[in-house]
């Protein structure tokens, strides 16, 4: 099994391209489903998540072929099979998103209860409310949501669909689901994320006809059918905000090419707060820092976008661990998103846990120690203390690390890290 190798003390300087959004890759490829003309999508990541999803539509018949530079061609035109087994789901909760395409262009669908990081709770309840309301029947089966139309329909049918809670897959399901239905339908407190609204741009291209997205209200006319596309996958907004904390902490002078700070504002704003020059440049994002010294620790609240990412908040965290002053740190969206906090804590930080709520007092130096990885965000914040700590670093199960970050170690390594994946 992999581990990165840090030895820390290292500024970091110079350009690092952003890669594409696993989030934003992942719907989009079952985008694809939706129409048997071939699709293109450029920027797309090498991760293990993509990886699965690959695994997961070619085992359903379709043609899918990756060129080096990030380019893939896809062609739904021979899937044959409307099933994502278990065996591909477990590690991925992503896989989800192929029931709203499949149910729309075939009127059914068998797919496995999905997996993931073990970070709480992710119910699929709102998934079959929403498609439910469209007209689908479904029920759970020995670990399956099975999935058909109701008797005498050969479509979904529009709806109002008020989810219980703000859910990004529930967006994206519905979003592809209602794009071939019949009529209108209307999604209220839809999540608002830039992947969403670029999965929204694709399925326009698509031929769809949507309109709101990048708002809570998204409204929707279904058409017959959809036809091909090239599309550009945008970039990982938290890839860069991974990388905007990291030069916080260790100070240097990095741009972070194809970043986008209209995507970042909620942690763009509390970096500037701690002490962090950042500016917007021509295609991207220059971070400058003093390092560690300087900062002014920040407290913040995890919430929905365009609200604080919970996907940053383990990242920020570290941060604040060499930061001056004390901050409360408060978690909303997850009840198990705090298991880094142990690894932190083994590496000299002085972190408390009450519930949703770690209080963080920063420490003049972190000690390198070996730390295991509990989940993807979680190990990009064992990277970035371990950047800062004295001494060595090193970090295990970093797979977790994989499945969200394209070749993070040799990004860090051209700006000057000490870092290496061992065997």
């Amino acid at each position: 099994m992999d581990k990165l190798l840090i030895r820390g003390g290292q500024p970091l300087n110079g350009t690092v391209m952003i890669s594409g959004a696993k989030n934003a890759a992942l719907p989009e490829l079952c985008a694809a489903l939706l129409t048997a003309e071939p699709v293109t999508l450029r920027n797309v990541p090498r991760l293990q998540d993509v990886s699965t999803m690959f695994k997961l539509i070619r085992n359903m018949g379709v043609t899918a072929e990756r060129g080096d530079d990030g380019t893939v061609q896809l062609n739904a035109g021979t899937l044959t099979n409307p099933e994502a087994p278990y065996e591909l789901v477990k590690t991925m909760r992503a896989s989800v998103l192929a029931l709203g395409p499949l149910l729309a262009r075939f009127g059914h669908a068998k797919v496995s209860l999905p997996g993931g990081c073990a970070i709480g709770s992710r119910p699929v309840d709102q998934h079959i409310k929403g498609l439910t309301a469209m007209g689908a029947e479904i029920s759970v089966e020995h670990g399956y949501m099975v999935a058909k139309l109701t008797a005498g329909r050969t479509r979904l049918h529009g709806a109002r669909i008020a989810t219980d809670m703000v859910t990004v897959t529930g967006t994206e399901n519905f979003l592809m689901a209602a794009a071939l239905a019949e009529g209108e339908t209307i999604l209220e407190n839809a999540a608002q994320e830039p992947e969403i609204a670029d999965l929204a741009e694709m399925l326009i291209k698509m031929g769809a006809r949507i309109e709101g997205h990048g708002t809570s209200r998204i409204r929707i006319q279904g058409v017959e059918s959809l036809h091909g596309c090239d599309h550009q996958v945008v970039a990982d907004r938290i890839e860069a905000g991974t990388f905007l904390c990291a030069v916080a902490a260790t100070g240097g002078d990095v741009t972070a090419q194809h970043g986008r700070i209209d995507h970042l504002e909620a942690v763009v704003e509390k970096l500037r707060d701690a002490g962090v020059t950042i500016t917007k440049v021509t295609d991207g994002i220059r971070v400058q820092s003093a390092g560690a010294a300087q900062l002014k620790a920040q407290s913040f609240r995890t919430t929905e976008y365009p609200g604080f990412p919970t996907d940053m908040q383990a990242q920020f965290m570290a941060l604040n661990t060499v930061a001056k002053g004390t901050a409360m740190v408060t978690e909303t969206i997850f009840e198990n998103r705090f298991m880094h906090v142990n690894e932190l804590v083994r590496l000299g930080a002085n972190i408390l846990i009450d519930g949703k709520v770690s209080m963080v007092e920063g420490v003049p130096q972190l000690s390198g120690a070996t730390v295991m990885a509990t989940d993807l965000r979680a190990s990009a914040s064992l990277v970035i203390a371990g950047l800062v700590a004295d001494g060595e670093t090193l970090v295990d199960r970093i797979y977790h690390l994989d499945r969200g970050y394209d070749q993070m170690e040799a990004k860090l390594r051209g700006l000057g890290a000490n870092i290496e994946r061992v065997k």
